[in-house]
């Protein structure tokens, strides 16, 4: 009998953990033993196709994307780190570095966080400034593999989210006005608007009865920032809990007590149930939806990624956020996409040419070496500059899918997304992308030597190596 990909054990445990269920309760459901389960999870049985349709079927998902393992993604990432100068003159190539993330997985992660930690610092220098920040990149790093590894769905906080946000409904028929009124009954804490210094959105007195968000936030974000305070408040236990049940550093729950509290903003701000729904009428519009919760674009689009629940899902997508220079703030990948870790991402990605349309969505369709084809937007965003005078950061947001999904947004519309010909040819990052011919590379192949012909001069120095 045909069977299936055993790399999946961990998607079944982070999906029976999601789900609150034991192995025991699990495996009777399955009509396997528990010992035999424990075994699949750990990636140490194969699993018949029978029994991965049932598998599917328990949990509400399609059983291909149960199916689908993470080995391109860990490829990914370990091409990038061994385009690294440091491996110059290793024989490295493509196909070893797939092989160990196919047959040896965990060896494969375990390599890919010690570069980060070697390349943190390699980066820093002697003094405690350059060490502290050494110490948030892998901090980053790290949050964002365990938002990764959640597939960035936290039941426990969408659960409470959902209790709160029904209890500051009963409080008022404005949210904002619940949410205040809430805070106060509740914690005691009133929340008020302030002339904040520079740079500061929020800021709890030192008695912890006031919050204070700054006077020049847009609604949405001064909202949202005051929701994200209620999570550090409300959801202190959940957040306290997936700390301590996760791998992190010991220079990561603080970043990650962060994220997961604006995780739980984003919950209780754009409830499950309802967001989905939005999602659905408006085929992803995310004006539309902001405006119908009174949210950010950025918001709308973190949002999307976080639909995962089992039997009610919406579509797996990419985020990304980037800014003028190319530095990448924020990744996630249920798409299947790969976007780098450490380095900027492809010229070519809608995500930058969007800086060059400010306010207006870019679409494409982008192609992969390997000729997987994803369908992308991205939109350019402008921060601060609320004060007179004050500093602005440009950032791009990019979205996506797997080109399957096309059709699901409403950005598709007028496009023929099954015609290969209207692809644009991306990469990951110009170390690890095998096109030879793109103008646009700033770095040779990592495994192509350069040499150049005295001879021609190409219009690109490394189109033509």
């Amino acid at each position: 009998m045909q069977e299936a990909d055993p790399r999946i054990g961990g998607k079944i445990q982070r999906l029976r953990r999601q789900s609150r269920i034991s192995q025991a309760q699990l495996a009777s459901s399955l009509g396997i033993s528990a010992s035999y389960l424990n075994l699949i999870e750990h990636n140490r049985r194969r699993m018949t196709v029978p029994l991965l349709l049932k598998t599917a079927s328990y949990f509400g998902v399609d059983a291909t994307e149960l199916a689908e393992n993470d080995d391109s993604r860990l490829a990914g990432d370990l091409m990038e780190l061994f385009g690294d100068d440091l491996f110059a003159d290793s024989d490295v190539t493509n196909q070893d570095v797939r092989d160990l993330a196919s047959s040896n997985p965990q060896i494969g992660r375990a390599i890919v966080h010690l570069f980060d930690r070697f390349r943190s610092l390699r980066n820093a220098n002697q003094s405690a400034t350059s060490a502290q920040e050494a110490g948030y990149h892998v901090a980053t790093d790290a949050v964002s593999d365990f938002l990764q590894a959640n597939a960035n769905y936290f039941p426990a906080l969408e659960a409470q989210a959902e209790r709160i946000r029904g209890e500051i409904d009963n409080l008022s028929d404005s949210f904002e006005h619940g949410l205040k009124l809430y805070l106060s009954n509740v914690f005691g804490v009133q929340w008020r608007l302030a002339p904040l210094p520079q740079g500061l959105a929020g800021r709890l007195d030192r008695d912890e009865e006031t919050f204070e968000t700054a006077d020049v936030l847009s609604p949405e974000s001064a909202t949202f920032t005051a929701a994200h305070r209620l999570g550090l408040l409300a959801a202190s236990r959940e957040i306290e809990h997936l700390i301590t049940e996760s791998a992190l550093p010991a220079d990561a729950p603080a970043l990650a007590r962060h994220a997961l509290a604006a995780y739980f903003a984003g919950a209780v701000i754009m409830p499950y149930q309802p967001f989905l729904t939005a999602c659905r009428e408006t085929r992803y519009d995310i004006d539309r939806i902001a405006r119908r919760f009174k949210t950010s674009f950025e918001q709308v689009c973190h949002r999307m990624t976080t639909l995962q629940r089992p039997g009610a899902s919406g579509i797996p997508l990419h985020l990304i956020r980037t800014d003028i220079a190319g530095n990448i703030s924020k990744r996630f990948s249920l798409s299947g996409i790969h976007i780098p870790r450490h380095s900027g991402a492809c010229p070519r990605w809608n995500v930058y040419a969007a800086f060059l349309l400010p306010g207006q969505i870019n679409i494409q369709i982008s192609q992969m070496p390997e000729g997987t084809r994803y369908f992308c937007i991205a939109k350019s965003l402008t921060k601060g500059g609320h004060r007179h005078n004050a500093p602005r950061r440009h950032l791009s947001i990019g979205l996506g899918c797997h080109i399957s999904h096309a059709a699901e947004m409403v950005y598709s519309d007028g496009m023929d997304v099954s015609n290969a010909g209207q692809a644009v040819p991306i990469g990951v990052g110009c170390r690890i992308c095998p096109r030879l011919d793109c103008g646009q590379r700033a770095h040779p192949p990592a495994e192509h030597k350069l040499v150049l012909n005295e001879h021609e001069h190409a219009e690109s120095l490394y189109s033509r190596i």
